[in-house]
């Protein structure tokens, strides 16, 4: 029975691997086309769906002494024109202006929701009454439960006004589209926080107290060093939520292929670019979808590898 329940545990461990080996592998297979065409040179070039001209070796022209007649030169006439209109072409695409727009709105979302949810864990974890924290901690648990797309529809018809009114430029923008991304990922935060703060023994915060420390004190020199594991571990969780999101961002940053001159400019990101062009592409258009799909899986697993590894390690 122990070796069964060794071997069920050891396949399920087993399966995660496998699955994001999965993912990789089919990732890499279908943006293929795409790395073979553009190689790395995807990554920063900010051209999408450009039709660009194929450079061709000048047409060697004989020059003739003989008298040319009228007609032969109208003949002539018709057939440059005819050269000039079959002129080969090809569609190039670059993926810089999806990458700086996931990565910017990004870190909008952290810049926006860290402050305020280890506000919120501190107040429900340290200062607020019990009935008080019960009531505020079942609120951010139903704000976690919303779906993005009813985040998205709240975002464009009532928060992005305010913010064009506040900071000018347009509605749908970078800003709004990180805003919003703050709003949704928060309560993640603010819970993982609270309940990793909760695990504070209460003889180290009464030590701290007896020796005449302040509150202030005891969150600062007890509580965040002792929940910083927790605290990181919800900053990853948001992370990862905030460089996949799709629905909300859908609806607010504005979807055009153009790099931000400012924070209230709109642009578009990753997920946005293939969900709104993934149903009309095809052959090289696809595979460029896919290279985006896969450089936003490598980013994702980049930067959550580096916060497991480098900052968890170097917390405790």
């Amino acid at each position: 029975m122990e070796k069964i329940f060794q071997k069920l545990s050891l396949s399920s461990a087993s399966l995660v691997l496998i699955i994001l080996l999965g993912i990789f592998i089919t990732l890499f297979n279908a943006a293929k086309p795409a790395i073979d065409e553009f190689g790395l040179g995807f990554i920063v070039n900010p051209d999408w769906n450009k039709e660009v001209v194929l450079e061709q070796a000048p047409a060697s022209k004989s020059v003739s002494n003989t008298i040319v007649d009228e007609d032969d030169m109208m003949l002539a006439d018709e057939d440059d024109l005819l050269d000039e209109d079959d002129v080969d072409t090809k569609t190039i695409y670059g993926g810089l202006i999806p990458i700086v727009g996931t990565l910017l709105s990004t870190l909008i979302a952290l810049a926006f929701a860290l402050p305020i949810a280890m506000g919120i864990a501190v107040f429900l974890s340290e200062i607020a009454p019990k009935n008080i924290s019960h009531i505020v901690g079942i609120a951010i648990e139903l704000l976690a439960a919303i779906p993005s797309i009813i985040f998205g529809m709240w975002g464009l018809y009532y928060f992005a006004p305010i913010v064009a009114d506040l900071v000018g430029g347009y509605q749908v923008s970078l800003l709004t589209a990180g805003l919003v991304l703050g709003v949704m990922v928060l309560p993640f935060m603010a819970a993982i926080t609270r309940d990793s703060m909760n695990t504070t023994p209460n003889v180290l915060k009464e030590s701290a107290y007896a020796l005449g420390a302040t509150k202030f004190e005891v969150i600062k020199d007890i509580i965040f060093p002792y929940s910083k594991v927790g605290i990181i571990g919800s900053i990853i969780l948001a992370l990862g939520r905030a460089l996949g999101e799709t629905m909300a961002v859908a609806f607010l940053i504005g979807s055009i292929f153009s790099l931000p001159d400012a924070i209230n400019d709109p642009t578009i990101s990753i997920p946005v670019a293939m969900a709104n062009n993934f149903g009309e592409a095809s052959g090289l258009g696809e595979s460029a979808l896919f290279y985006l799909a896969l450089i936003l899986f490598v980013i994702s697993f980049g930067v959550i590898s580096l916060a497991k590894f480098y900052f968890l390690k170097k917390a405790k």
